[in-house]
């Protein structure tokens, strides 16, 4: 059989050489091509044509496969979207929980399938909304969270047992979950029964997006401790979905975002085991989070590479045995750093592609961004219109009809081998440090992110990178668009409520849970036990935070 593929090899190449002579050569003496070398957005190079010789060496059973078997590039399920759509889960969150409510609302009516929670800067550093360090900054970049009761109103009407809910929060993720818990809990909900995904996902903070607390150890202790409270107590909610997202938003090329991403995960999973935690018990409520980003082809090999590494990791590194545990699911949002304040309308393609390349590639979930989040947070009519472009997708392009329509592409299976061998060689640099956090005390994945954002730039400014209505077919004026602004009366809003709060409480029975909170951080037990209890007793956010850094200390950057 091997000299069978050999001789087959040798055929497809001569195949090649043979068509180069004869057709392609007299076309190139009349015409050349138009650039020399043609990129990726990542700025890998593509060959002109790939033909039967670029994938001899692909094994349909170990490589591809079918839908739903291992190693899972097609696919985690045996019919794609012909039995369920991926959840259409518009990201959301602006001013006050009152407006965000009713942005949730509308959206359901609208179509929407999940919710997905924006929080605003000073929520995702664990301060109030009457800190020093919040103002000028509450609910702009989403919605202001400072105590239970502004999530009692977020979630006002939403039956939690009935509706997904996505949090984007990281760092004081383990208190924003406690307080999901404790409405759902009011509303009668049993936390059996919730589903939903806290982000929580702190290694691509002090990696990329940069909105951190404590420093990484304490921090990776927090997160363990979600994974061990929901494995027992909340077992239909992912505790952590690992999020490559804005690792790219940060510059990282595309296979950085998939080894990094992964390498993340696979990080997760190590501290999980070494708490004692049992692989086929945690892993399968591990989601992910990805980005879309403009080159086509590049994310749809990107997501198939992402199922099949992860599935031979989970069994290979960590011996899983439960068909769940290698089962990768998540979701994607396109690509925030593509969008232009130049032509805006021109998001509105932009997204569609990129939306389309997250759905041909097998996502679970997905976002879609608004044209206008260049210029400001979108308004209804625009995050409509986001929505729409999922809806006409599903139900209107005929892409869901078959299971992975575009496997078993030269080109497509040749990306999507190049995508794991690219992993894996940043795994086995990563593994030589000692792992995540050790390189990311180290700098690695920081330098490395930085100069691919930086050779981007550059290629952008040299035109080799052409990005419509910047740095080519740009417009003396662009059409005005009406935005969303958000009022500085918000954080006087939330202050009046976070009185009111503080007025009612009963000081001691905080006071005592704040400080039961400290002993379970200093003992370190598993700390999300006492985090509901002062949740329950109207610590605010703020307060319980700095309970924890007064335990852990804060993180400063060095410089890299």
């Amino acid at each position: 059989m091997l000299k069978e593929n050999e001789i087959a090899s040798t055929a497809n190449r001569k195949e090649d050489e043979r068509w180069e002579q004869e057709t392609l050569e007299p076309v190139l003496r009349k015409r050349p091509e138009s650039k020399k070398d043609f990129q990726t957005v990542s700025l890998d190079s593509v060959e002109r044509l790939y033909t039967p010789a670029d994938t001899d060496d692909i094994n349909f059973k170990d490589d591809i496969a079918y839908p739903g078997e291992f190693p899972y590039t097609r696919g985690i399920h045996p019919t794609g979207y012909r039995g369920k759509l991926w959840t259409m889960r518009q990201f959301a969150g602006f001013g006050t929980p009152e407006e965000t409510n009713a942005r949730f609302k509308y959206l359901m009516s609208q179509g929407q399938t999940g919710l997905s929670v924006a929080y605003d800067l000073p929520t995702l550093m664990g301060y109030d909304a009457d800190s020093m360090l919040s103002e000028g900054e509450v609910g702009k970049c989403g919605v202001a969270v400072s105590s239970l009761a502004d999530m009692d109103v977020l979630f006002d009407e939403i039956p939690l047992e009935q509706v997904t809910v996505s949090q984007t929060i990281n760092a004081p993720a383990s208190v924003l979950l406690a307080m999901y818990l404790v409405v759902a809990e009011k509303q009668g909900a049993a936390w059996k029964r919730i589903s939903g995904t806290l982000q929580n996902d702190i290694l691509k903070e002090y990696i990329a997006q940069k909105e951190w607390i404590y420093p990484i150890r304490p921090a990776m202790k927090l997160v363990v401790d979600t994974f061990e409270f929901c494995t027992h107590h909340v077992p239909r909610y992912n505790p952590i979905s690992v999020s490559g997202y804005h690792i790219r938003e940060a510059g990282a090329t595309a296979l950085q975002e998939l080894a990094f991403t992964l390498r993340d995960g696979i990080e997760y999973v190590q501290w999980g085991v070494d708490a004692g935690l049992n692989v086929d018990e945690f892993v399968p409520r591990i989601s992910f989070f990805f980005n879309a980003h403009n080159d086509f082809f590049e994310e749809i090999a990107k997501y198939r590479a992402a199922r099949k590494i992860w599935a031979q990791v989970m069994r290979e590194r960590f011996n899983a045995k439960d068909a769940r545990t290698l089962q990768m699911r998540f979701h994607t949002q396109t690509a925030g750093v593509s969008l232009t304040v130049q032509q805006p309308l021109n998001n509105i393609v932009r997204v569609a592609i990129q939306a389309l390349a997250g759905v041909l590639g097998g996502t679970n979930s997905l976002h879609t961004d608004a044209f206008d989040e260049a210029l400001a947070l979108p308004t209804d009519a625009s995050a409509l219109l986001a929505l729409r472009t999922q809806q006409i997708i599903a139900e209107e392009t005929g892409v869901i009809n078959t299971v992975d329509p575009l496997g078993g592409s030269y080109f497509v299976e040749s990306l999507t081998r190049k995508m794991e061998e690219g992993a894996y060689d940043l795994f086995r640099k990563i593994d030589d440090m000692g792992g995540m956090v050790e390189a990311a005390e180290k700098g690695f994945p920081q330098r490395e992110i930085q100069e691919s954002a930086y050779q981007y730039q550059k290629a952008v400014e040299r035109k080799e990178q052409v990005i419509v209505g910047v740095n080519k077919y740009q417009m003396e004026t662009d059409e005005a668009q009406n935005i969303l602004v958000i009022d500085e009366s918000v954080r006087d809003q939330q202050i009046e409520r976070l009185e009111r709060v503080k007025s009612k409480r009963d000081e001691g029975a905080v006071f005592n849970a704040l400080e039961k909170l400290k002993r379970a951080a200093e003992a370190a037990d598993n700390t999300m036990p006492a985090t509901i209890e002062a949740v329950r007793a109207y610590a605010t956010l703020g307060e319980i935070c700095s309970a924890l850094r007064d335990v852990y200390g804060i993180y400063e950057e060095p410089a890299f």
